[in-house]
């Protein structure tokens, strides 16, 4: 364990032998903390959070403070951060709160870019690319490999698929499905993200699976409901793709404030 000398361990803190802290860092009592994970100087983690392995926290981090939320009355709340993700400077990321789920987590593989703000009750999930200044209100929910453009601001208890591609200063209010991938203020779909599928081991039968399923959801004039149904029956038809097709299907049958729209 490399702690410096000026750094702040708070008694009840649990550290893995080999986690560094730099200077005028601060761990409070309620942290755990596992093996190879760097803290940066000048950081604070805080309230019940856990850390998993070979994290790297840049200089000027909060991590695991109160929620930013009215309703909060100092319930023991946590944040659940994974492995290996890499959190740049004055990143925020708040603990849970009693109206939802109680905990805010973050999965593992996560770039985490300056100054992101990730609120209370927000569920990010693996490899995701979050850019400069993005802005998650609470209760969001954000897919595997999704990445976000820098500045974009997203509204609270939006939900943010797996594979989507959010381009920079957009403004998220509805839902984004799986795989989609557009911009703007409000944000506007104008595909699938059919690079990004294919550097990830998508086959082409897959990923022209996927834009099926796209013009079923925006350019066939369907509901939800039946985009879903004939979704479902494409699955049937190509197997192969089916567990493509499902991601979309269970995104779409979760969804509370509709997706947006072109």
């Amino acid at each position: 364990m490399r702690i410096h000398e000026t750094a702040i361990i708070e008694a009840g803190a649990t550290l893995a032998d080999d986690v560094e802290v730099g200077a005028y860092s601060i761990i409070g009592a309620n942290v755990t903390i596992g093996a190879g994970t760097k803290v940066g100087p000048h950081c604070v983690i805080d309230g019940h959070t856990t850390i998993g392995r070979d994290n790297h926290f840049y200089r000027f981090c909060s991590i695991g403070g109160m929620p930013q939320d009215k309703k909060y009355a100092g319930e023991p709340t946590r944040l659940e951060i994974g492995d290996g993700n890499t959190v740049r400077e004055y990143v925020t990321i708040n603990t849970g709160t009693v109206q939802d789920v109680g905990v805010t987590r973050v999965g593992s593989d996560n770039w985490i870019m300056a100054y992101v703000h990730i609120a209370h009750d927000c569920q990010v999930g693996d490899h995701t690319i979050i850019a400069n200044s993005v802005q998650l209100a609470g209760h969001i929910h954000i897919g595997d490999w999704a990445i976000l453009g820098g500045l974009t601001a997203v509204h609270q208890f939006v939900r943010i698929g797996a594979h989507s591609m959010i381009g920079g200063t957009s403004s998220v209010r509805q839902d984004i499905p799986p795989y989609v991938i557009g911009a703007g203020d409000p944000f506007r779909p104008v595909g699938i993200n059919s690079e990004g599928l294919g550097r990830r081991g998508f086959t082409p039968d897959s990923i022209a699976a996927v834009k099926e399923c796209y013009k079923l959801l925006y350019r066939r004039k369907l509901t939800i409901e039946q985009a879903v149904e004939e979704m479902q029956q494409l699955q049937q038809a190509q197997p192969d793709s089916a567990a493509a097709i499902q991601i979309m299907v269970d995104f779409l049958n979760a969804s509370g404030r509709g997706i947006s729209r072109p």
